[in-house]
């Protein structure tokens, strides 16, 4: 009687999970995603491509030589994983933007990263930055991405793929499969 009730509860437990993971908003998820290639590119574009690291097991072999070798610090495992870290910190630069054209929404940075951007506002008024669909929600879906696919974002930005974004959150996240996220930029 109680493995069945133990089979039950797992089942149930199993059902909930897999609900909940199927209604993940769309345009939350793809946006999150998308924002997450973006501001990684940009922070790889901040570092002088010259740096390097050595990478490699550090052990020393059986004829006295030492295996590593020299890989860009922005491509390494270390870097793009302390990156990573704080990816999500950003997602408070981003509000949801509804086309007033198309009314297609997707959440667009708004915040000009650096002092030579500041001058290139936004039409603000197409951005929503209060409720349900806020930053707070995009900073977690940031976050549940970067958990559940953190090997498969180091893996495409250690390869420098080109096309990260449509690798990542079309192909291995299948956040932004449908074509209307695909070739929107943010």
């Amino acid at each position: 009687m109680k493995s069945w009730i133990i089979r039950m509860t797992v089942m149930v437990i199993a059902i909930f999970i897999s609900n909940v993971h199927g209604k993940r908003d769309k345009v939350l998820y793809c946006s999150a995603c998308k924002a997450i290639v973006d501001e990684m590119n940009y922070s790889i574009h901040q570092v002088d491509p010259k740096k390097s690291i050595n990478v490699g097991s550090f052990r020393l072999n059986p004829d006295g030589t030492m295996e590593d070798k020299k890989v860009p610090l922005v491509r390494s495992e270390t870097y793009l994983g302390e990156l990573l870290d704080e990816v999500c910190n950003s997602m408070s630069d981003y509000a949801l933007h509804v086309d007033p054209d198309t009314n297609h929404k997707q959440y667009k940075r708004f915040a000009p990263r650096s002092s030579k951007e500041s001058g290139t506002f936004p039409d603000f008024k197409n951005f929503q930055f209060d409720g349900p669909e806020s930053s707070n929600a995009l900073k977690f879906a940031c976050e549940t991405i970067v958990e559940e696919l953190e090997d498969d974002i180091v893996s495409l930005f250690s390869q420098d793929t080109g096309h990260v974004n449509e690798e990542l959150c079309s192909r291995v996240s299948d956040y932004c499969k449908d074509r209307s996220h695909t070739n929107e930029e943010l």
